[in-house]
């Protein structure tokens, strides 16, 4: 009887899994591509112990100063293309797009690496969105999701200045005008400014709780005549609501606003692709970041205010200077300059208490400044030299700065004569120099790791590309 049982049981349940599988769909799309952009290869510091390749820019600075010493990175963007239904007119563009994005913490991930613990491969996933343009014909656009938002970049500091919007949440367009809505957020518990993370009692008992920053950015691009240039407009309001009053780790609400414009102009020259483009911006409360390379204003600078833990008088302004001259089929040249003062909202200029009680500069000012020439050589080698200043003076202290020299040789597979040509495989040595002040408080990861050196060293080979 037990066996009937089971036999009827089997027989009961096989049709049901079997119209479950008839009901998986079978993928058809075809509607497919890959992007990607990375770096990879291997450097060495001579100086370092160990010898292990160390960036020589000051710290507070990331790639200012130069990104030829970044370290091995991976980013491949898969992307999902629909069609239209409409009719074989419509010039709807729907795209589902995604990054993920491969790099090491600390040291090599590549190669015969099998850790994957902190200090190996780390994947993220910083944008996965769904973007519509040109609506069925008409002058609007949206999306939503999480995407890397942001325009013009200092591309040999990797420096993504004035409109970088990298975040979660939704966009509309219209002709030249932008409104977007982001709602960035950091889970991670040691994050103090300000805090997002924080302990709630609910009905007695201890949990974790976020609190949900909420941005509302206004851009608008004004077309001018001469020379096809621009004014683009910017306008932010960020809010920050308050913790639960209940909670032991009690933070007020918070607020900030952003202002700003960014001339970009072509330049007339012998060959094309010459530009010029110059940005000012202003923040203030907790929209007055970022540090670091990193110009996310919502990355909020300095500590709060002791009496009232908020960032009423916390600014920050920032000018960019950024120019391309392709003057021949022989040589480019593309400068750079970079000003960056902000305060938080302590009353002091030197250290203060973050909300943790931790204690945190208040005050800094940066200053980066530097040139690369492409010799094209040959069509397929092209040297590349570069030069940069950099300056930075954190709270009251004296100021820290590091001149650096770069050569190096590259080929190009592609054999164009260009500045984006793409890949590269550069052979690269970098020196840089160093003050007192710079010198005896280690005020870069290469000092950091080398001691107290008034010179400091980077060699290696790196390939660089990007394909979209």
């Amino acid at each position: 009887m037990k066996a009937f049982y089971t036999i009827l049981l089997i027989g009961l349940l096989l049709p049901l899994s079997f119209g479950a599988s008839l009901g998986q769909p079978v993928v058809t799309n075809k509607n497919f591509s890959l992007g990607s952009t990375g770096r990879v290869g291997a450097g060495f510091s001579p100086s370092v112990p160990g010898n292990m390749g160390r960036s020589l820019n000051l710290l507070g600075h990331g790639s200012l100063g130069g990104r030829l010493e970044q370290g091995d990175y991976i980013d491949l963007l898969p992307a999902l293309h629909f069609n239209q239904v409409n009719s074989s007119a419509d010039t709807t563009a729907i795209v589902f797009q995604a990054r993920i994005g491969m790099y090491a913490l600390g040291g090599q991930y590549l190669g015969n690496v099998s850790t994957r613990s902190t200090d190996g491969l780390t994947i993220a996933l910083p944008e996965a969105f769904v973007e519509a343009r040109n609506i069925v014909g008409s002058q609007w656009s949206v999306w939503a999701g999480a995407r890397y938002m942001r325009y013009d970049d200092v591309h040999i500091t990797d420096y993504f200045y004035f409109d970088d919007h990298s975040s979660q949440g939704f966009g509309i367009k219209r002709k030249n005008s932008d409104f977007s809505m982001l709602f960035p957020a950091a889970i991670d518990a040691a994050s103090t400014s300000p805090p997002y993370y924080y302990v709630n009692m609910i009905d007695g008992a201890e949990v974790a709780a976020m609190r949900q920053r909420t941005i509302a950015i206004g851009e608008h691009t004004i077309p001018l005549i001469k020379n096809g240039a621009s004014v683009k407009l910017l306008g932010e309001y960020h809010y920050m609501p308050a913790s639960d009053v209940n909670a032991p780790d009690y933070h007020p609400a918070d607020k900030g606003w952003v202002i700003g414009a960014k001339h970009n102009t072509a330049l007339p020259t012998r060959k094309p692709g010459s530009f010029n483009q110059f940005a000012v911006r202003y923040g203030t409360g907790i929209a007055n970041g970022g540090d670091n390379g990193v110009t996310l204003t919502w990355a909020t600078f300095g500590a709060p205010a002791f009496e009232t833990k908020k960032y009423t008088d916390a600014y920050s302004v920032t000018l960019v200077e950024h120019i391309m001259l392709n003057l021949s089929d022989r040589l480019s040249l593309n400068g750079y300059g970079v000003f960056t003062k902000s305060k938080g909202g302590a009353a002091t200029n030197g250290q203060a208490p973050d909300y943790k009680g931790n204690l945190t500069f208040n005050r800094k000012t940066d200053l980066a400044t530097g040139l690369r020439s492409v010799l094209y050589l040959t069509n397929w080698l092209h040297l590349l030299n570069e030069a940069h200043y950099t300056v930075r003076q954190d709270g009251d202290q004296a100021a820290a700065t590091m001149l650096k020299f770069t050569i190096a040789p590259t080929i190009v597979p592609t054999a164009q004569r260009d500045p984006w040509a793409r890949p590269h495989i550069r052979f690269m040595f970098s020196a840089a120099t160093y003050n007192q002040f710079a010198q005896q408080n280690m005020y870069s990861p290469f000092l950091q790791q080398a001691g107290g050196k008034a010179w400091g060293t980077y060699m290696g080979v790196r390939s660089e590309w990007w394909i979209f």
